[in-house]
């Protein structure tokens, strides 16, 4: 069974919620389109490659809800397994078309209808029975999931507090410097980071939830500095903990910022 988060977000895509499929676009569609231009070596353009980003989302969420745990197929998986199916037929379906009739080494222009012939099924949730990802591919999936929690915390927070929180922690700003440009004293930018960051936690544990599959998945954050289990009143976290959870964010946001889109 998957958790309770995921099987919500999956209702809210069958039943054609245009928010939820925004969120999915949104969070996962930059991650796809540099996987597709690097498999593609240069030979679709850019619009093609937004398409067939596109399409894998749509057959994701046509099989996602059939997903069985026990199989072991992480959710990076199935989005990497069904992008190279979805691509394997468009150049399946060009090569037919230049075998039918297109002149000699011409490649159909991206506005060309596309066409799929062959159908997803359950085999898909088979660990085994998928290409395997890369430790780039999983690191910018990863990193996916904590900029959609960074812009629902950015939506969940006042304007100000998220201010300190863009200057201090992704612009990795000194406090004192931040505190001098904002016109506030360094207890009251702690006090502004800190419930930012708390926000960011809540908001981390909740994305993470909706689009992890496997135990592994939802380890992630711990692996990479991120706790995000907000901390009792009788046990806060301490300041390196909070120092390290600031840093790893800025880093991860910074690696994003740096990494050019394909469109």
């Amino acid at each position: 069974m998957l958790n309770p988060m995921t099987t919500s977000f999956v209702a809210r895509l069958r039943a054609q919620d245009q928010a939820a499929w925004f969120e999915l676009w949104e969070t996962f569609g930059p991650v796809l389109r540099i996987q597709l231009s690097r498999w593609g070596r240069g030979r679709i353009g850019p619009e093609t490659v937004r398409d067939l980003s596109q399409e894998t989302l749509a057959a994701l969420s046509d099989c996602i809800d059939r997903y069985d745990p026990a199989k072991g197929a992480r959710f990076s998986t199935w989005l990497l397994a069904i992008a190279k199916h979805v691509l394997g037929d468009e150049m399946d379906r060009r090569n037919a078309q230049k075998r039918g009739g297109a002149g000699a080494g011409q490649i159909p222009d991206s506005t060309t209808p596309l066409v799929r012939s062959v159908a997803l099924d359950d085999s898909w949730m088979t660990a085994s029975a998928v290409p395997a990802a890369d430790e780039q591919y999983e690191a910018a999936v990863f990193r996916a999931k904590v900029q959609a929690a960074l812009r629902l915390t950015q939506k969940a927070s006042d304007f100000t507090d998220f201010e300190v929180f863009r200057m201090r922690v992704l612009d990795a700003i000194p406090g004192k410097q931040v505190a001098e440009q904002m016109g506030m004293s360094e207890p009251t930018i702690s006090r502004r980071l800190a419930k930012v960051r708390q926000v960011l936690r809540a908001r981390l544990s909740e994305v993470i939830a909706t689009y992890s599959f496997t135990q592994d998945e939802l380890d992630e954050p711990r692996k990479a500095r991120l706790n995000t289990t907000a901390p009792a009143p009788a046990a806060p976290t301490t300041p390196f903990e909070d120092a390290q959870f600031d840093e790893a964010v800025g880093e991860i946001w910074r690696r994003v910022s740096a990494t050019p889109d394909p469109d």
